[in-house]
C-alpha cells in the first residue's frame, strides 16, 4: 500500500454501523478516534417527527460535550427512491423534514438514494426522478443544504447528467466507491474526477464484484421482475454471490488512487466509514479508522 497521500480529511463513522444504542455508539466513535459521525433519521427515535426541540438540543449537547459533530444525516427512504411519482409527494416531504433536523443537529448534508436513473432520459420514471430531485435541490439551497445522492446503481457518467439537469447543486453526490466497484462496475477514481463538482460527502467502503450483477437486482427498479423471480435473484445477490464487502485494504479500491483523486479535486469533507458486519463491528470500524489514519498527515 502507498502512502504517499497525506489527507488532511475528518474521519466519520456510520454510528448506526456499531450497532450499539445511539449514545453508546457516539461515545464509542469519539474513543476510535472519529472527528464526526453519520446517522440514520429516517425512523425510530431519530425520525424527525420523534425528534422534539428539547430532544434535538440534548443530543447536540452532547455531541459538542464530546467533541463529536454530524458529518451527514442517513435518509434514505428505500422503495425505488423517487420513482414512483405516486408516492413522491410524501417522499419529498419527509426528506424536507430530515434536512431540517440535519440544520438543527448542525450539518448540512443528508445523504439518500433516489433509485436508479434511467438510461432514457425520456422515460416517465426519468421525469419522476427530476420534478422530486428538483424541488429538494431547491428547497436545500434556501437552507445552504445539500441532499447527497450515494454512488453505485448508475455509472457516475449518467449520475452527472442527471445532476446537470438540475437548476442548482442541492441536490449533490455522496460518493461511495465500493458500491461502483461492486455494482457497476465503473472505476472510483474516474468517478471522482467526473462528479468533482457535486461531492459533498464521501463513504470510505471497500468491495469486490465476483460476478456482474444487474442494478435492477441490487436497488430495485419500478416494474422490474415481472417475469423472473426477483427475490430470489435478490437473495442470491445479498449472499455474497456477485460481490462482497471488505475490510478497507482487501477490496477493489484502489484507496491510495482514490484518496489521491479527492484531494487533487480540493475536496475537503468528510471520510465516513460504512461498515456492514455482524461479528465485531466495534473491531472492524476501529481496524478501519486506523486504515485511513495511515493517509494522513
Amino acid at each position: 500500500m502507498g502512502l504517499q497521500v497525506k489527507l488532511s480529511n475528518k474521519i466519520g463513522v456510520i454510528v448506526d454501523s456499531l450497532r450499539l444504542p445511539l449514545y453508546e455508539g457516539l461515545k464509542k466513535a469519539k474513543e476510535i478516534g472519529a472527528d464526526g459521525v453519520q446517522i440514520y433519521a429516517v425512523d425510530g427515535g431519530m425520525a424527525p417527527e420523534n425528534m422534539s426541540p428539547m430532544t434535538r438540543k440534548e443530543l447536540r449537547n452532547y455531541l459538542d460535550s464530546i467533541g463529536l459533530e454530524i458529518s451527514a444525516l442517513c435518509g434514505d427512504l428505500g422503495g425505488r427512491g423517487f420513482q414512483d411519482a405516486a408516492l413522491n409527494e410524501e417522499k419529498v416531504e419527509k426528506s424536507k423534514r430530515i434536512l431540517d433536523l440535519a440544520v438543527d443537529l448542525g450539518t448540512n448534508i443528508v445523504t439518500t438514494h433516489i433509485g436508479i436513473i434511467p438510461e432514457n432520459q425520456n422515460s416517465k420514471i426519468y421525469e419522476s426522478m427530476q420534478i422530486a430531485c428538483e424541488e429538494l435541490g431547491v428547497y436545500a439551497k434556501r437552507l445552504d443544504a445539500f441532499f447527497a445522492i450515494e454512488t453505485g446503481p448508475e455509472t457516475a457518467n449518467r449520475l452527472k447528467t442527471f445532476l446537470d439537469s438540475l437548476t442548482t447543486n442541492g441536490v449533490s453526490v455522496n460518493f461511495d466507491p465500493a458500491n461502483m466497484v461492486m455494482v457497476t462496475g465503473d472505476d472510483p477514481v474516474e468517478g471522482v474526477k467526473l462528479l468533482k463538482d457535486y461531492i459533498v460527502h464521501t463513504h470510505v467502503k471497500d468491495g469486490i464484484q465476483i460476478k456482474a450483477v444487474d442494478p435492477r437486482d441490487v436497488y430495485g427498479y419500478l416494474g422490474y421482475g415481472g417475469g423472473v423471480d426477483h427475490a430470489k435473484i435478490a437473495e442470491m445477490v445479498s449472499s455474497g454471490e456477485y460481490f462482497r464487502e471488505m475490510p478497507l485494504g482487501k477490496g477493489q479500491v484502489d484507496f491510495t488512487n482514490y484518496f489521491d483523486a479527492l484531494k487533487e479535486i480540493n475536496y475537503r469533507g468528510y471520510l465516513t466509514i460504512e461498515r456492514e458486519v455482524n461479528l465485531d463491528p466495534v473491531k472492524d470500524i476501529t481496524d478501519a479508522v486506523h486504515y485511513i489514519q495511515k493517509f494522513k498527515n
